[in-house]
């Protein structure tokens, strides 16, 4: 009937039932409660009441991980849409504030963070007081939505298409090394001349490794795999890295030639500590050549994340190396 009061006894489940969506979504009572900020003890027994006022298992515990039974899916099924309607609802309401506030997490490559992004922070909490930033420093893709970021600054040749993103910025790669290395060990004049010269590399398989190239005044757009005049050469070398600034700085300290970014590259080229090897050649297949920022889709954008978008676009619009 259209005036039958709602049941009681149901209302007070609803938290209940968001705790079993999130626990859905993170798949263990460990990542659910660390999601949510409680205890796993109290992650369990609210899954535990949940349980006995539906009077049906809805829960399928192991030793590692939990799944959730044909009952407790559909819950998750037929709720999942409301509590996300809810969150959007109380963030447009939030965001009505004069200032952009609450907590903002952010996931982004190690190198990028530690030398671009981290000195430019302090300049945007400065100006938002109100927003608190939690920095993931990973160069694993992670699933945004499963742990909770808010937006991730990517390296690639393109975004995700399941995602809503932003160009920030070109990147290229670059062959660099130190002047004492050149000076000691010769400047290479082709790629082929690399065979003879310690490379530096980002370890990508088990494999021998190689380096590609084409001519730096090819069509940057072009389709590089079906370039005429791309170049692959073997290289070797003492040392590797999965981590660009580790190769810089190896380079810098002469114990080689390394093929980096151009955003690691950037303060040792402007100190003189470093020198662009092969600046003819185009290495391409190594690195992406953007950066993006993406977030999950959704129908609402907090202003947080607006504004710190907007940061990071007004940062980085200018590239690195011209």
């Amino acid at each position: 009937m259209a005036n039958e009061k709602p049941d009681a006894k149901a209302e007070a489940l609803w938290s209940h039932l968001h705790w079993l969506v999130v626990l859905e979504q993170q798949g263990s009572f460990t990542s659910a409660a660390a999601r949510l900020g409680v205890s796993k003890a109290a992650m369990s027994q609210r899954v535990a009441e949940l349980e006995r006022a539906a009077g049906v298992a809805l829960v399928t515990r192991t030793t590692r991980s939990v799944r959730l039974t044909e009952a407790g899916q559909r819950l998750v099924d037929e709720t999942r849409g409301a509590f996300e309607h809810i969150a959007d609802s109380f963030a447009g309401v939030r965001d009505l504030a004069a200032e952009p506030r609450g907590l903002l997490r952010v996931t982004a490559p190690v190198a990028f963070s530690r030398q671009q992004l981290m000195p430019r922070l302090p300049a945007f909490l400065r100006a938002h007081p109100q927003i608190r930033l939690e920095l993931d420093l990973s160069d694993h893709l992670r699933s945004l939505a499963m742990e909770g970021f808010d937006i991730a600054v990517r390296h690639a040749s393109t975004p995700p298409e399941t995602h809503v993103a932003w160009a920030l910025a070109p990147t290229r790669s670059l062959l660099v090394a130190s002047t004492d290395y050149l000076a000691a060990h010769g400047t290479p004049a082709t790629p082929q001349d690399l065979a003879a010269h310690q490379c530096l590399h980002y370890p990508r398989t088990q494999g021998a490794m190689a380096w590609s190239f084409v001519p730096a005044d090819a069509d940057a757009g072009a389709d590089a795999g079906a370039d005429a005049a791309r170049t692959v050469v073997p290289v070797a070398g003492g040392f590797a890295a999965n981590n660009s600034e580790m190769l810089r700085d190896a380079a810098m300290a002469g114990l080689g030639i390394a093929l980096v970014p151009d955003f690691s590259a950037q303060s040792g080229l402007a100190s003189g500590h470093l020198r662009e090897v092969l600046p003819g050649w185009r290495p391409v297949d190594a690195f992406g050549e953007h950066l993006f920022a993406i977030r999950p889709y959704a129908s609402h954008v907090p202003r947080a994340v607006a504004v710190f978008v907007e940061f990071l676009r007004a940062s980085f619009a200018a590239g690195f190396i011209r």
